[in-house]
Formats: structure tokens, sequence, C-alpha cells
């Protein structure tokens, strides 16, 4: 009786399964408070994304918590955060006061304090679909916008040895993960893969 058991085990363990899709999951948060309270703030971010502006965002925003939300319409997003982004000749240079060490702290330390590790011989997860994007459009055009809207400096644009211009360098070992490159690209050029497991930000006492 007990080897027919193990074969049937074994047959079974053999067999395809067929995959499993979550039919119940969305059903689920529709019934829980995480429903409720996600859709109480529904407007508030694309309002400002609307023709109310900054000014008329904020109005509306504060209105719509204080009413939690009662109102039966919901704004649509016109387009993605990597199409907002305007070309740097229509946009005012911004100058950034350096890093004090007591309130402001530069970027590097900054990362540093977040426990970011990966191991040096695996398969890069931020790769790029086209490498002459970044320096003929997004250096071109948006003055390298790669370089300040990553939180840990994984991109920056160094020169070339033979001093004719410049190039998009990927620090892959920075990244702590935000995916913020996979959506910010004005170019959608960046490819954000998962890394190997185990690698990442490591914040202490979380």
């Amino acid at each position: 009786m007990k080897p027919l058991l193990r074969l049937e085990t074994m047959l079974l363990q053999c067999l395809p399964s067929p995959g499993l899709e979550p039919t119940s999951y969305e059903d689920k948060i529709r019934s829980s408070w995480i429903y409720k309270e996600l859709k109480e703030v529904r407007n508030c971010r694309p309002s400002f994304h609307s023709k109310l502006g900054l000014w008329g965002g904020l109005a509306y925003s504060g209105a719509s918590i204080m009413m939690k939300g009662i109102e039966p319409w919901t704004f649509k997003w016109n387009k993605g955060d990597n199409a907002a982004l305007i070309p740097a000749a229509q946009s005012a240079p911004i100058q950034y006061p350096k890093p004090d060490g007591v309130v402001s702290f530069d970027l590097l330390s900054s990362v540093a304090l977040t426990g970011t590790n990966h191991e040096g011989d695996q398969p890069a997860h931020l790769t790029l679909k086209d490498d002459s994007v970044p320096v003929n459009i997004n250096l071109a055009v948006y003055d390298g916008p790669e370089g300040r809207f990553c939180p840990a400096g994984v991109y920056e644009y160094v020169p070339l040895e033979d001093g004719s211009g410049e190039r998009l360098q990927i620090n892959a070992q920075n990244c702590i993960h935000c995916k913020t490159c996979d959506i910010k690209d004005p170019t959608q050029n960046i490819n954000w893969v998962v890394p190997e497991g185990g690698g990442g930000p490591a914040y202490n006492g979380m």
C-alpha cells in the first residue's frame, strides 16, 4: 500500500499544474478599508495636473480631503509622468545650495544609510534599449534628467576619454529600487528589471 501511495504522490508532482489567477484579490481589496481610504483621496494628486493648476489643485485637494472624497467624479490622467517633462530650453535652471552636513546631506552619504548592496557578478538589472538615446535626446534636449531624478546617483554623465563629449554611466550598485527612472525617463529608454534576490536596500529598523 505504501509503495502505491508513494507512486501516486510522485505522479501528482509530475503533472503540470494550472496557473493561478487571483480572481478574488480585487474583490477583497474593494471590500476592505484600503479601498475606502484610497477612494477618499483619489482626486488629490491628479487635481494638480488638471485645468485647476497648482493653487486650484491645492484648494480642491484640501476640500476633497475634508469631505472624504464624496464627489461622484474621478479625475483622469491625461499623460504619463515621463511625458510631463519639458525641454531644458523652456526651464529656468535651479541653483541648489551645497549640503551643510547638518540639515542637508550629500547624495552618496544618504545612499550609504540605506545599506544598499548588490552582488557584483550578477547581470545588470538596469539597461538601455538604445545606447545613443541618453546623449542624443535626453542630454541634448532635457539636459540629462537622469542625473537629477534618481535619488541614489545611479545615473551620471561623465566625459569621454578623448574629450569629445559625454556618455551616460550607470552605477547600478547604488540602486535603491525606487523605479523612478522607469517612470520618469522622458524617452522610456531605461529598462528596469528585478535584480538578484537579496540585493538592494537594507534599511535599519524596517
